[in-house]
């Protein structure tokens, strides 16, 4: 099947949020089908990570959509390059508002997948938005988690530098926005990086493998704070209702979302399956054939059993 998504705009409050949806080859329009909203990880946009799991989820049924976040991306929204949680899992119930008015989609039959950061923020989202019937991730991370690893004293400092940029920009300072990741594998070697995930995080967004130049790899400073401030699984045990499927990559790497994604599955009420990619690292899970694909059949599989 040829990947030929249709642009779409929906919005979140004021901000246009720019999709791409999906259908399946030869639908019947007089048919609804179920559909999967994607959630992608932190400072990707809908053309990366996202886009490999939508063009295979539609292959095998479904209606997808994914989209950039508020701020990023061609989505509108300034200032450029925020990243607020609460912004992330809005904009994420805003695709399922936008789903429910599209003909083609069935909407008592909505599912949503979410991957790396976008799993946290996928998990956040439906823990208040019963209309979606089954959860899925790939390799989740509690992205409030990740932030406050740094311990008490790094965070201390790192609040501290936020209220000040936030007190320059109030005065007119420019906005200070640095890099998620290093620009360029050169980059990350010449600072000393040897962590495996870092170095495929930049292999991934860095390079031609992933590269989109809609992606700026840049975050709004003072974003920091709500991230630190973020626990995107409190709640859990009282809220998300809905069946959930984990997949995470066999090997264990510094993102911790093996670890995450455990927490997230002995937490939930309503587990069904903890898949593992064995051999797979994180960023293997974004693109690479055969952890793709297997990870794919697992939820296919899931949301076929309960979206129908």
């Amino acid at each position: 099947m040829q990947d030929r998504p249709t642009d779409v705009t929906f919005r979140n409050g004021s901000v246009d949020l720019a999709g791409h949806l999906r259908v399946p080859k030869g639908t019947d329009a007089a048919r609804p089908l179920p559909a999967i909203v994607l959630a992608t990880p932190g400072s990707s946009v809908k053309e990366q990570s996202g886009a490999n799991y939508a063009r295979r989820l539609t292959e095998s049924g479904f209606v997808t959509l994914t989209f950039d976040p508020s701020y990023q991306g061609q989505s509108g929204g300034a200032p450029r390059d925020l990243e607020i949680p609460a912004v992330r899992a809005e904009d994420i119930r805003c695709a399922v508002d936008f789903l429910t008015t599209q003909a083609i989609v069935d909407a008592g039959r909505i599912g949503l997948l979410g991957i790396c950061a976008g799993g946290g923020y996928a998990v956040n989202a439906a823990l208040t938005d019963h209309r979606v019937r089954a959860l899925g991730t790939v390799v989740p991370v509690n992205i409030g988690r990740a932030r406050r690893d740094a311990g008490p004293e790094a965070l201390r400092a790192q609040l501290a530098a936020v209220g000040a940029q936030r007190s320059a920009e109030a005065r007119g300072a420019a906005p200070r926005r640095d890099p998620w990741i290093p620009d360029t594998i050169e980059a990350a070697r010449a600072a000393g990086i040897t962590d495996i995930d870092v170095l495929g995080a930049v292999e991934f967004y860095r390079t031609p493998r992933g590269f989109d130049a809609h992606a700026t790899n840049r975050l709004m400073f003072t974003s920091l704070a709500p991230m630190i401030g973020f626990d995107a699984f409190h709640l859990v045990e009282e809220l998300l209702v809905q069946p959930l499927q984990v997949v995470v990559g066999g090997r264990k790497g510094m993102t911790k979302s093996y670890e995450d994604g455990e927490a997230l599955f002995a937490r939930a009420p309503n587990p069904q399956g903890f898949h593992v990619v064995e051999g797979a690292g994180h960023y293997d899970l974004y693109d690479k054939s055969p952890f793709i694909d297997e990870a794919v059949d697992a939820l296919a599989g899931f949301f076929r059993a309960h979206l129908g």
